[in-house]
C-alpha cells in the first residue's frame, strides 16, 4: 500500500484549508501555496502512472448491516492514471498561467483557494471506486464552478452565470442521483468493482436497464454541458480566463466523459441508451459549431467550440467506444487549454476587449501568443500532424462504420469547426488594428508565455501513436482499418473547405459579413428556456393561491377559527347569569344521570 495518491487527493485540499484560514491577506504567499500543492500532486500522479504496482489502502466509511457499504477507495487502472496525470499537469500550467493572469486582482488569494478546492475535487471524481464517493466530489466540482465562474461577483453578468451554471448541473444532478439509487437498489452496492457480478439483475430487464443508463448520462449532460442542458458553459466565460480554460479543458466538462467511460460496463449494455447518447452528442456538437460561426466574442468562440468537441466525445461513447472518446478528451485538454490560454494572452494585451471585431494585426504585437494559438487553432481543426488530426479522425473512423447518419452530420461538424476558427483567427491576427488597444498591444508576461509553449508542444506531440499507446489503448474497432485511408482524406477535405471558406469571407474585413440571427442569438434556447421558467412561475404562483386562498386559508385557517367560534358562542348561551335557568339546566342533568343509570 502507498500513500502516494493520498497526497495526490489531499494537497490541493490541504492547500484550501491554509489560504482560507491562514494566509488569506498574504496574496502572494497564498499563490505560491497553491502552486506548490498542484505540482506535487503532479509529480506524485507522474510516479503512480510510472509504477503499476502502487495500490491504495480503502477507508470504511458507510456500512449499514449489509444494506449499503460505502468505502473512501481509488481506483489505480490506466483509465485513471491518465486522467490523473492529465488533470494535474494541464491544472499546474494553468495555476502557473493565473500567476501573471491575477496577479493584481484584489481576490487572488480566495480565487487561488478555490482554485485548490476545484482540483482536488476533480481529482476525487478520477479516483473514487464507488458511485455515491464521486457523487460527494461530482457536487463538490459544481459548487467550485459557482464560486470560480463568479469571481467577479460585482459584476451582475458574473453572479448570473455562476448561478445560471449551478442551478442547470443541478437538474443533471438529481437524474445522476436517480440512477444510482436504481443502481443500488437493483445491485446491493454502489462500488464498481461489486456491481459487475451483480449486473445480470439490471440487464435482464432491458427497460429498466435504459432507465437507469439515461438517468446516469443526465448526470454527464450536465456537466458536459450536452443538449439541452448546455445553456451554462458559453455563461460561464464571465470567470476569469484560467478559470475558462481549466473547466474547459480537463476538468469540470470532461468529467461527464469519464464517468460515463467509468461506468462503460453499465453503458454498453444498453443498445437503447447507447443509440440516445449517440444522437445527443452528434445533436451537441452540430448546433454548437453553428451556433460558433456568428459569435463575436472571442471567449464564446471557444466555448461553443468546446461544447462542439464535447459533443464529438459522447458521440464517441453512444458508439460503444470508450477509447476514442478518451483519447479525443486527453487531445483537446492540450489544445483547448491552449486556445483559451492564448485568448487570455490577446486579452490581458487589450485591456480585457473581447470583440474579435475590436482587434486585428494582433499576429504583428503578439507574435508568441500568434504562434501558439495557431497550433492550438490548428490542432482543433483536425488538421495534420497536429493532435486532434488523430482522435476526431478515429471518432470518424468509428462514426462512418457505426451510423453513416452521424458520420455525415460529424464531418459536417468538422467543416463547420474549420471555418469558424479560421475566421477567429484571421479576424483576431491579421489585417489592420481596429481599436486604440490593437494598436498598442504588447506580449504578455514570461509566466503566462511559458504555459502557452509547454501546451503547444503537447498540441503538436499528443495525438502521435508513442503517446497514444502509452496513454490510451486505441480503439480497435472490428473495421475501422477498412476506411483508415478514406475518412481521414475525407475530412481533410472538409477542413481545407472551411479554412478557404473563412480566409476568402473574412480576409481584410472590418465587420461581419454575414448575419444570421438565428445563429447569432443561438437558437433562442435562452429566451425560449426564460419563457418556459416564467411561465411556470406563474403557473405555480396561480396553483399556490388557490391552495392557499381555497384550501390552506378557507377550510383550515378559517375553518378551525370558525369552529371555535361557533363552539364558544354554545357555551356562551350556558352562561346567561340567570339563576332560574342554572336551576333548570341542573335539574335537566339530574333526569339525564338517573335515566342513564336505571337504563343504560
Amino acid at each position: 500500500m502507498s500513500k502516494t495518491p493520498w497526497l495526490i487527493l489531499l494537497a490541493p485540499l490541504v492547500s484550501a484549508a491554509l489560504i482560507t484560514l491562514v494566509t488569506r491577506p498574504a496574496r502572494r504567499l497564498s499563490a505560491f501555496i497553491s502552486v506548490v500543492a498542484v505540482l506535487l500532486s503532479f509529480f506524485c500522479s507522474c510516479i503512480v502512472f510510472a509504477r503499476p504496482e502502487i495500490s491504495a489502502l480503502e477507508i470504511p466509511w458507510i456500512e449499514f448491516h449489509g444494506i449499503l457499504r460505502v468505502p473512501i477507495g481509488f481506483i489505480l487502472d490506466p483509465l485513471s492514471k491518465t486522467m490523473l496525470v492529465l488533470v494535474s499537469g494541464v491544472g499546474a500550467l494553468i495555476h502557473i498561467y493565473s500567476l501573471g493572469y491575477m496577479r493584481d486582482d484584489p481576490g487572488k488569494s480566495r480565487y487561488f483557494a478555490s482554485l485548490s478546492l476545484f482540483m482536488f475535487s476533480m481529482l476525487g471524481i478520477v479516483l473514487a471506486n464507488n458511485f455515491v464517493m464521486m457523487f460527494v466530489f461530482w457536487e463538490l466540482v459544481g459548487l467550485c464552478s459557482y464560486l470560480l465562474i463568479g469571481h467577479w461577483f460585482e459584476r451582475d453578468s458574473a453572479a448570473d452565470a455562476a448561478k445560471k451554471a449551478f442551478i442547470t448541473n443541478r437538474i443533471g444532478d438529481f437524474g445522476f442521483m436517480l440512477g444510482i439509487l436504481l443502481v443500488w437498489g437493483a445491485t446491493g452496492s454502489v462500488v464498481f468493482d461489486e456491481i459487475v457480478p451483480q449486473l445480470w439483475r439490471v440487464t435482464s430487464n432491458p427497460t429498466f436497464l435504459t432507465i437507469c443508463v439515461l438517468l446516469i448520462f443526465c448526470g454527464a449532460v450536465g456537466k458536459s454541458a450536452q443538449f439541452p442542458l448546455h445553456v451554462w458553459l458559453p455563461d460561464a466565460m464571465e470567470g476569469p480566463t484560467p478559470i475558462s480554460a481549466l473547466i474547459h479543458a480537463a476538468t469540470m466538462v470532461a468529467a461527464g466523459v469519464y464517468m460515463l467511460v467509468r461506468v462503460g460496463f453499465l453503458v454498453q449494455a444498453s443498445p437503447v441508451a447507447l443509440a440516445v447518447i449517440a444522437w445527443i452528442g452528434t445533436i451537441t456538437a452540430v448546433m454548437a459549431a453553428l451556433i460558433a460561426i456568428q459569435q463575436d466574442d472571442i471567449k464564446r468562440i471557444l466555448a461553443y467550440s468546446t461544447l462542439s468537441q464535447l459533443g464529438y466525445m459522447v458521440m464517441a461513447v453512444g458508439l460503444a467506444s470508450g477509447e476514442a472518446a478518451m483519447f479525443h478528451l486527453f487531445t483537446h485538454a492540450f489544445f483547448k487549454a491552449l486556445l483559451f490560454l492564448g485568448a487570455g494572452s490577446v486579452l490581458v494585451a487589450l485591456h480585457h476587449e473581447q470583440n474579435i471585431w475590436k482587434m486585428g494585426g494582433q499576429g504583428r504585437n503578439l507574435f508568441l501568443t500568434f504562434v501558439t494559438f495557431g497550433i492550438g487553432m490548428l490542432a482543433l481543426i483536425g488538421c495534420p500532424p497536429f493532435a486532434g488530426f488523430f482522435s476526431k479522425d478515429a471518432i470518424l473512423s468509428l462514426a462512418y462504420n457505426r451510423n453513416p447518419a452521424i458520420f455525415g452530420l460529424a464531418l459536417f461538424t468538422a467543416f463547420l469547426t474549420a471555418f469558424y476558427m479560421m475566421r477567429l483567427f484571421v479576424v483576431v491576427f491579421f489585417g489592420k488594428p481596429r481599436s486604440p488597444a490593437a494598436k498598442t498591444s504588447r506580449e504578455s508576461p514570461t509566466s503566462m508565455l511559458v504555459p502557452l509553449a509547454v501546451l503547444a508542444l503537447l498540441s503538436l506531440l499528443g495525438g502521435f501513436n508513442f503517446f497514444a499507446t502509452h496513454f490510451l489503448t486505441l480503439p480497435h474497432e472490428r473495421d475501422v482499418g477498412d476506411v483508415a485511408a478514406f475518412v481521414p482524406g475525407v475530412a481533410l477535405v472538409a477542413m481545407l473547405l472551411g479554412v478557404a471558406g473563412a480566409i476568402i469571407l473574412y480576409r481584410s474585413r472590418i465587420e461581419e459579413p454575414l448575419s444570421i440571427n438565428l445563429l447569432r442569438r443561438k437558437f433562442y434556447f435562452d429566451e425560449l428556456y426564460r419563457a418556459l421558467i416564467n411561465a411556470t412561475q406563474e403557473f405555480l404562483a396561480r396553483v399556490s393561491g388557490f391552495i392557499d386562498r381555497w384550501i390552506i386559508d378557507a377550510t383550515v385557517v378559517r375553518g378551525s377559527s370558525g369552529a371555535t367560534w361557533s363552539f364558544g358562542a354554545l357555551l356562551r348561551l350556558m352562561q346567561v347569569g340567570n339563576l332560574q335557568a342554572y336551576a333548570f339546566i341542573f335539574g335537566l342533568g339530574i333526569i339525564w344521570i338517573i335515566y342513564f343509570a336505571i337504563f343504560r
